[in-house]
């Protein structure tokens, strides 16, 4: 269970390894049979535990009664890839690329999910926000 947990903590992030075509097809089976509903409670997870650091607690505001509901969430969703929706595919990732390829696996979801919410035009400017306060001169010169 640990190594799940560690697996959907890191799933946004990008994997240097190689993913073997079993893994591939999990990752494929994960992002086709999860909705946008689907894909929302998995980042309101993620935000819910990232808010427990404590360099951005102070800027959360996540009820423990809010983050044992991520927590319920993401568990039944995972429950219901695994088990139900994905469970060839995730049973062949295991037996051919071992416990990695659920990783490669939802690190693929992980992705698409976070790209659906940069879709949001409301959080893509908010990640130009930080743009106003750069001093532009310091950047005329590179790449000269």
């Amino acid at each position: 269970m640990k190594k799940m947990a560690a697996a959907l903590i890191g799933l946004v992030l990008m994997s240097g390894a190689q993913a073997g075509v079993y893994a591939d097809d999990l990752g494929k089976c994960l992002v086709s049979s999860t909705s946008s509903k689907d894909k929302t409670a998995l980042i309101r997870w993620i935000f819910a535990i990232t808010a427990l650091h404590p360099d951005v607690a102070s800027i959360s505001r996540v009820t423990d009664a809010a983050r044992d509901e991520a927590n319920r969430n993401a568990a039944a969703l995972v429950e219901r890839l695994i088990t139900q929706s994905c469970k060839k595919q995730a049973n062949e990732a295991i037996r051919y690329e071992g416990a990695v390829a659920l990783e490669h696996g939802f690190q693929v979801l992980g992705q698409v999910a976070m790209k659906e919410l940069m879709s949001n035009k409301k959080v893509s400017d908010g990640f130009e926000g930080y743009t106003k306060y750069l001093d532009k001169s310091k950047f005329e010169n590179l790449g000269k």
